[in-house]
């Protein structure tokens, strides 16, 4: 935990990511990423010098399989309020839809439902799971299929919903993510989509992967290009509180 915290504390203050008073929404997958990042911010809260509150929420899509149980018994052990959000998103991408590339439209309706529900229970931030290889994947996605130099920023602010989405892993890679799931036998949940596996993101890790194998500081280089690019939102903040 020591190294996982001090990477979320850095992005944290280098972002200005958590000021007093915060009620933070904290997406709760089930992954690895996501209960590593409340388990962060569970430890963050007993030192860090701005007060806030976590919540954690959960949003069903609708799959017969998803199973809630060990989430609602790991924040019943962390003392964290934890909501469930049913939905049919499963149903519309999968059955009514049939979209043959469902991830986008999957992401953007669970994204719309974290949203109103963190609104609903007075949060005005909701922390993601993102960690250092998305933004690096995420990167690489948008040069590829979209054409243009992006990838998603630490924090990003929702005008429409007076809401900022903060992502206080992006300093954390995922094989320490992984290696801290696995030593601390968090209850990752098995991954119930469809697509796992077979998505563009998947192949763009893979390539990278095997990249990596002739540049073996390939991502320390893209991620730091990335910190010193023009970017929107890269900026780091510094702040004094």
């Amino acid at each position: 935990m020591k190294h996982i915290l001090s990477c979320v504390r850095k992005a944290v203050d280098d972002y200005n990511m958590i000021k007093e008073g915060d009620k933070i929404a904290v997406g709760l997958s089930g992954g690895k990423d996501s209960l590593t990042l409340l388990l962060a911010l569970k430890n963050l809260q007993i030192f860090y010098p701005n007060h806030f509150d976590i919540m954690a929420i959960t949003i069903d899509p609708g799959s017969n399989t998803f199973d809630t149980s060990n989430l609602e018994t790991f924040c019943k052990k962390l003392d964290i309020e934890y909501v469930i959000e049913k939905t049919n998103i499963k149903e519309i991408v999968f059955d009514i839809r049939k979209e043959k590339n469902p991830c986008s439209l999957c992401a953007n309706m669970r994204r719309g439902a974290l949203n109103d529900v963190a609104k609903k229970h007075g949060c005005n931030k909701i922390a993601l799971g993102h960690h250092q290889d998305d933004v690096i994947e995420t990167f690489f996605l948008s040069l590829f299929y979209e054409g243009h130099i992006h990838t998603f920023a630490p924090c990003t602010y929702l005008s429409r919903m007076d809401i900022e989405i903060i992502r206080p892993m992006i300093y954390v890679s995922e094989k320490d993510i992984k290696k801290f799931a696995k030593t601390n036998d968090l209850p990752v949940m098995k991954k119930t989509c469809e697509v796992d596996g077979k998505t563009q993101r998947e192949f763009i890790k893979n390539m990278i992967i095997e990249l990596s194998k002739s540049i073996p500081r390939l991502k320390a280089c893209i991620f730091g290009a990335i910190q010193r690019s023009n970017i929107k939102g890269w900026e780091k903040q510094n702040l004094n509180y």
